[in-house]
């Protein structure tokens, strides 16, 4: 296949605010025929989550490019707590806000017809070849597995045709000191924006955490996180459904 043209919006740090602000005119602007939009795991990590508010841009995202006619490529994430080997005090808020998101990007990317990769559990997640050194995005390894599993769904649904990506790394996996030179340097600046954003909430979570789980009452935690989905959901059909929305 010739004449392909590959463009990269990504940026480290973005949230579904900078997609929708930032990445979402550029991207429309180039008409693409395939747009990817994996995105979410740094609104857990912020004090200013709001699944609805995060509901609402995955949508104008999502809408916007479906409407377009590109094919949609969409993924669930592992939990960002888990990833990092914090704690379960601290992993589980996290967790539960992952989830949040997951499930309304599962609900989204059925409504708008997506290619989507349940890439949120299974082995995968564990194996320390396939991260990074700051455990929270994928190395080379762990992108060309989304990409294998990527191009098996586009191949099912007849969108691909071409052979499927090697599995194998050009690049040898950074060594142990690698990653403590980039926790050394980069990663401490991570720590500090962190610990001035998210850490001050996320100990309230935990304190929260910790006393529904001496009460045996920790299921209520889980169905307060649903019910902010459904109501989140709730709210995208209900705008739908207006005759003056857009």
């Amino acid at each position: 296949m010739t004449g392909v043209e590959f463009t990269n919006l990504a940026v480290s740090g973005a949230q579904t605010r900078d997609v929708v602000e930032r990445q979402l005119p550029v991207g429309l602007a180039l008409r693409p025929d395939v747009v990817s939009v994996v995105v979410g795991v740094n609104d857990t990590l912020r004090c200013t989550f709001d699944i609805q508010a995060v509901a609402a841009r995955l949508d104008t995202v999502y809408g916007a490019f479906a409407e377009q006619g590109a094919v949609l490529l969409t993924a669930c994430l592992p939990d960002p707590g888990g990833s990092l080997g914090l704690p379960g005090a601290l992993a589980r808020p996290l967790a539960r806000r992952q989830r949040a998101v997951d499930a309304v990007v599962h609900a989204l990317s059925e409504r708008y017809g997506a290619v989507h990769l349940h890439a949120s559990e299974g082995a995968w997640t564990t194996d320390r070849a396939m991260w990074s050194a700051d455990r929270l995005h994928p190395g080379e390894r762990g992108h060309r597995q989304l990409a294998l599993r990527f191009h098996a769904l586009l191949a099912e649904a007849g969108l691909a045709t071409g052979p499927a990506p090697s599995p194998e790394p050009e690049f040898p996996r950074p060594t142990a000191s690698a990653s403590l030179w980039w926790l050394a340097t980069e990663g401490t600046g991570w720590v500090a924006r962190r610990c001035t954003d998210l850490l001050p909430q996320l100990l309230t979570l935990a304190a929260d955490e910790m006393r529904h789980r001496a009460r045996g009452t920790s299921a209520r935690l889980d169905l307060r996180t649903s019910a902010s989905v459904s109501a989140a959901l709730a709210a995208l059909s209900a705008q739908e459904r207006r005759p003056d929305a857009a």
